[in-house]
């Protein structure tokens, strides 16, 4: 999930706690270009404030003029739909001729319902998923834990919000490759931590916002990348550093483990990693060499080509990244 989701659910966690009424919306649907994906957020409250987006743009605007003539009280759920005129495109500033479709929900301050987003947070926290389903007919609300993976979604009359902590990404090596992965890893919205053994390189490391973590690369991970949310890269072309990592990494729930290197390099690492009796699907797992084949040769160039791989996992969860063969 990314920060602008996380904001609106610790902001209405602070509004109903002090007794303000709010408006939950959601993007529940997007036709052609959307600025923003299915399941972002915008929160409102009964006294003016806001926070996240759906737009970027007009749509709050029109939202906050909509939502402030209705009572909170009055109304239950309700679907409201933009961008379905070319002269309402061009008024909210829909790019592409893009519409989108929004659930708005009240959200009346009780302990039930504060308890359910401080539910929600304290297993953000603890980085597990959960689901929070609204009954759209009757306005019914209950939050669980989630392990399918599957995207915020209406089911029949039911909204399923599905929440998850935000993604991490643990890169083991310290090198030129880690940085330029690591300043586009930030700005896609990873949490991104950074490993070396070697000390020079890791007192040398000057990336803001990132993790640097001192360690053997196995213990990092253990305790860095041990859930479903997360990812690990090997980068060291190091097998005494990699490998180390890798092992650990293929036998926990990563939703991706990926190793720099050649595909003769690649191949050599499977071997090594069957002699250290990892399972023939554990080491299927590792996506080697790491990267979409986009003929990348420099380091910020291969540091594009892996961040690429993980957009693609990320919005097509079920796709195989194609095997590039950087150096």
């Amino acid at each position: 999930m990314d920060n602008e989701n996380l904001e609106v659910l610790h902001a209405l966690d602070d509004w109903l706690g002090s007794g303000a009424c709010a408006w939950l919306c959601t993007i529940v649907a997007t036709f052609g270009s959307s600025p923003r994906p299915v399941g972002s957020l915008l929160a409102i409250n009964d006294r003016g404030q806001a926070a996240g987006s759906l737009s970027g743009g007009c749509v709050e605007d029109d939202l906050l003029d909509a939502l402030r003539s209705r009572s909170v009280a009055a109304d239950g759920p309700e679907r409201l739909a933009y961008g379905v005129s070319q002269a309402e495109t061009a008024r909210l500033g829909l790019p592409c001729g893009g519409r989108l479709e929004v659930i708005a929900e009240p959200l009346i301050p009780s302990d039930r319902i504060r308890n359910e987003f401080t539910e929600i947070l304290a297993l953000l926290s603890a980085r597990r998923r959960c689901v929070r389903e609204v009954d759209l007919e009757t306005g019914a609300t209950r939050v669980a834990p989630d392990t399918s993976m599957r995207p915020t979604a209406l089911e029949g009359a039911r909204l399923c919000q599905r929440f998850g902590p935000r993604q991490r990404l643990v890169l083991v090596g310290a090198g030129q490759i880690a940085r330029y992965l690591s300043e586009i890893a930030l700005a896609l919205d990873f949490e991104v931590v950074v490993t070396d053994p070697r000390p020079e390189l890791l007192e040398a490391w000057a990336v803001t916002n990132t993790h640097a973590c001192s360690g053997m690369p196995d213990d990092v991970v253990r305790e860095w990348a041990g859930d479903a949310n997360s990812a690990v890269i090997t980068l060291t072309h190091d097998p005494r550093i990699d490998d180390m990592a890798l092992m650990e990494a293929l036998r926990g729930d990563n939703f991706y483990v990926g190793a720099l290197g050649s595909r003769r390099t690649s191949d050599k690492r499977r071997q090594r990693l069957s002699a250290l009796d990892l399972r023939p699907d554990q080491i299927d797992r590792l996506d080697a060499p790491v990267g979409l084949d986009i003929g990348s040769k420099t380091p910020p160039e291969i540091a594009v080509a892996i961040a690429a791989s993980l957009i693609e996992l990320r919005n097509r969860p079920h796709a195989r990244p194609e095997q590039a063969p950087p150096e």
